[in-house]
């Protein structure tokens, strides 16, 4: 794998992130184009082909209601974190994910970051020690290139979806990395591309 490969399927991609997976998975055991194509496919997916690498939660009062309905049943429980972010993330990821009350800050100190939007002070303390780095202390180094593909394979090791990668279906993948099947087609897609241009 190389990032010029990869460029071919991901136009919109930073060389930077692409040269970084390149390098992380060189050194890695995801080591066949089905395993790379199907990790990296889920990566582009998730981060938008690595231009978007911070959960954002800038929603209106509506969309808050239909993310979230049994948080914010009513226009009136809603507003107060209609395009507020922080105050957003401080309240749906309070007392979760190992973050403290919302008083803290955690829902948004430790907001989604990084290709696979790591989540919660659980796992960045969990992914900081895997990986060497000072997460909890310094949560946006998710955001430097070789430390989110770092991030991401950990994640990807720490829930053995390596055991579900080497095949032509990003389904069960997709069922770990999303709880669901969100986006499903568009993974897929990512998914074959890759892989044709990893073997072309």
């Amino acid at each position: 794998m190389n990032a010029m490969r990869l460029q071919l399927a991901l136009p919109r991609a930073p060389r930077d992130w692409l040269t970084a997976t390149a390098e992380v998975l060189a050194g890695s055991e995801i080591d066949t184009p089905e395993e790379q194509a199907s990790f990296v496919a889920q990566l582009a997916h998730e981060s938008a082909e690595f231009t978007r690498l911070e959960e954002g939660l800038n929603y209106s009062a509506q969309r808050l209601m239909a993310v979230w309905p049994r948080r914010f049943p009513t226009l009136e429980a809603a507003q107060p974190y209609a395009r507020n972010p922080a105050g957003l993330a401080n309240h749906v990821y309070a007392n979760r994910l190992g973050n403290g009350p919302e008083s803290s800050g955690d829902g948004w100190l430790f907001r989604g970051r990084g290709p696979l939007q790591i989540t919660g002070r659980r796992n960045y303390t969990r992914c900081g020690v895997a990986i060497g780095e000072p997460l909890p202390a310094h949560p946006e180094l998710l955001l430097v290139p070789r430390v989110g593909v770092r991030a991401a394979l950990w994640f990807w090791r720490d829930n053995d979806i390596d055991a579900k990668d080497d095949d032509d279906d990003v389904a069960d993948e997709t069922r770990t990395v999303n709880g669901g099947q969100h986006g499903l087609a568009d993974r897929q897609a990512y998914r074959d591309r890759i892989y044709s241009a990893l073997t072309a």
